[in-house]
């Protein structure tokens, strides 16, 4: 019995993961809503293959539900559009070679003038498909309510089982960035501890360029993340997650271009003194130090934003503070250091220098004071922009916050004991 247990157990965690991978969650999506528009369109449309309707959910039907509703809404505007144009080519000249050059054109002018996006060909593809048949008019409109019919279902898919929220995704994306950094500063304050040949430290130069492509990956993942939580109803602080996110991840990017610089610094210092080492050996211990300190600080930074993720927000809080604490101890010490040693040889003072104010940008940018005031920036910015776009909901919602604060205080008194 324990057995068939652990089997049940394991086979329950192993479709959990599947449920979470984009690829499945998408492909199991799309052929569900496929066919269930081509057997709805069976019932409606006049055509004996209505076809267009499980092409158009499969092409509406996306991961996240806010992609579904955008994309659907495009997609409907295209074929409409597409439809038109080919109605009027139809009265006018009919199909010809340079009637048909002339639709493709006025077709492609009207997905711009209609802003759908990345489905303009897809305008004039449907005017072609319909002008190219003989009864126009029943193909024109059958066309239409096949592509309703295959966007409601794509829709209605999606409405009905609610696509997860890919926070989770996003949030490993990023804690991963980070871990990839750490990796390279304590390369790095390993290399400069000890006698680095040039060669060296222009490998780890590169590898912090490669950092700048991982920033790429990282951002689709977000996007991803973003798309999810918008207008998904099991998500209550959507905007919130946004920004944390958005927020956590511009910090890393900045963290990223400025351990490049650091990384490209220290290769002038190598070319410098070669052969000697870049720093005297004690000078190097106590670098050496600070880039581990720096390293785990950004490691629980990106623990910090993705708390919805990992589930120790506390823990990761504290930690970070300590770990700034340390690390900026260690730059003082650094500092000084540096400071004597260019008071004996002043050749490389400008490197020295820069060493110093590039970690001290990495530690501004950690800082936590400075987090929470671009957080709030960021807050007040999204829900400005988010009033000037849509000032009739905003309306609503500031009603309704009153009501509920209204009902709250009437509620109060009975509540109370004395």
């Amino acid at each position: 019995m324990r057995d068939v247990r652990e089997v049940w157990a394991a086979g329950s965690a192993q479709v959990t993961k599947w449920r979470q991978q984009p690829v499945i969650v998408q492909t199991v999506r799309a052929a569900a809503a496929a066919t269930v528009a081509y057997v709805v369109a069976l019932r409606f449309s006049p055509e004996a293959a209505p076809l267009t309707a499980p092409l158009t959910a499969l092409l509406v039907v996306q991961v996240t539900l806010y992609a579904t509703l955008t994309t659907g809404i495009r997609r409907v505007n295209a074929v409409v559009a597409g439809v038109l144009v080919a109605i009027g080519f139809s009265a006018l000249v009919g199909l010809t070679w340079w009637s048909l050059g002339l639709l493709i054109l006025a077709a492609l002018a009207v997905g711009h003038l209609v802003r759908v996006s990345e489905f303009v060909p897809e305008v004039a593809i449907s005017a072609m498909l319909v002008l190219g048949v003989t009864r126009i008019g029943d193909t024109a409109w059958a066309r239409i309510l096949e592509t309703v019919i295959g966007a409601a279902v794509g829709l209605g898919c999606n409405l009905l089982f609610a696509p997860p929220v890919w926070v989770g995704a996003a949030g490993e994306s990023i804690e991963d960035l980070a871990r990839r950094m750490r990796r390279l500063m304590l390369r790095v304050g390993e290399e400069a501890a000890g006698r680095p040949q040039v060669a060296v430290a222009a490998e780890s130069l590169h590898e912090a360029r490669q950092l700048d492509h991982d920033i790429v990956d990282v951002d689709a993942a977000l996007k991803q993340a973003e798309d999810s939580l918008r207008l998904n109803p099991r998500v209550r602080e959507g905007l919130l997650h946004r920004v944390v996110l958005r927020t956590g991840l511009d910090t890393l990017e900045i963290c990223t271009v400025v351990l490049r610089v650091l990384t490209r610094t220290l290769t002038d210092l190598a070319k410098e003194r070669t052969p000697e080492p870049s720093f005297e050996a004690h000078i190097g211990a106590v670098f050496e130090q600070l880039l581990s300190e720096v390293g785990d600080a950004v490691v629980s930074f990106a623990v910090l934003v993705t708390t919805d993720v990992s589930r120790s927000a506390e823990s990761a809080e504290a930690r970070l503070a300590h770990e700034l604490t340390a690390a900026t101890a260690t730059r003082d010490k650094l500092a000084q250091l540096l400071l004597e040693e260019v008071q004996r040889d002043a050749h490389q003072w400008q490197l020295y220098g820069a060493v110093v104010t590039e970690v001290t940008r990495i530690l501004d940018e950690l800082d936590m004071e400075h987090r929470s005031r671009r957080l709030l920036e960021e807050l007040d910015r999204c829900t400005r922009e988010q009033r000037e776009r849509m000032p009739r909901l905003d309306r609503l919602n500031r009603r309704l916050r009153g009501l509920r604060r209204t009902r709250r205080n009437r509620r109060a008194p009975s509540g109370r004991t004395t």
